[in-house]
């Protein structure tokens, strides 16, 4: 079952969400919330598998409380998809450093919804869509100069050309295939490279790529 917290300032859009969600088998929505404070008290409360948060709200707001959910280590578990208006919002990439999982616009159809919960939840990252590449690539691209994290030297050659083709977007499949390997392999390497990084999930290894100069908007 997939426990569900949704964070949204209007209480029409957490209706219709917690309706849509709550007719899914395997979902249930366990809390709401008005504004981020909220969200982050409910999550320490309820410990969701994954948190609708919407980025703008009145007081905290969503990144503000995707950043706190983020560094506490006790809510490492629950994934984040940031709710957003605009497909480039200037907040999406700063929510993605802080440990969101993906983001979704609040027009997505119902079943991409559904299908995101379930994506997000199962620990991968909602980066193939184009338009996540794009964005991921326009806002690293405004971002300060590539630093050298020091958990970079602990990965193998091999990690770091994993690495940088998750910072590409590419799904386990598309680096088996790159790199001539099986895609449990890659999955393998991915696991191992989030463990010696820390990241929370496969969004953060893309933030990480990034800021890192191990990838770099255009490349391919």
């Amino acid at each position: 079952m997939i426990r569900l917290l949704l964070a949204d300032d209007q209480a029409l859009v957490r209706a219709g969400f917690r309706a849509l969600l709550d007719a899914q088998e395997g979902m249930t929505v366990v809390a709401e919330a008005a504004d981020g404070a909220q969200a982050v008290r409910l999550a320490g409360e309820h410990r969701p598998d994954v948190v609708l948060m919407d980025i703008r709200m009145p007081g905290t707001d969503g990144l503000t409380a995707t950043r706190q959910i983020g560094a506490d280590p006790a809510l490492r578990d629950v994934k984040i998809i940031i709710l957003t208006t605009f497909e480039l919002d200037e907040y999406v990439f700063e929510a993605l450093r802080g440990g969101a999982g993906g983001f979704l616009v609040k027009d997505t159809e119902p079943a991409e919804l559904i299908q995101a919960v379930r994506v997000v939840a199962a620990g991968d990252a909602l980066l193939s869509p184009g338009v996540t590449r794009r964005l991921i690539a326009e806002f690293a691209a405004r971002a300060k100069e590539p630093r050298h994290p020091a958990e970079l030297d602990q990965l193998t050659d091999r990690e770091r050309e994993v690495l940088a083709l998750v910072g590409a977007g590419m799904t386990n499949e598309e680096i088996a295939q790159r790199l001539f390997m099986s895609p449990a392999t890659a999955k393998t390497h991915v696991s191992r490279t989030m463990m010696k990084l820390r990241a929370r999930d496969r969004a953060q290894l893309v933030v990480i790529a990034y800021e890192s100069g191990l990838v770099r908007p255009g490349w391919s």
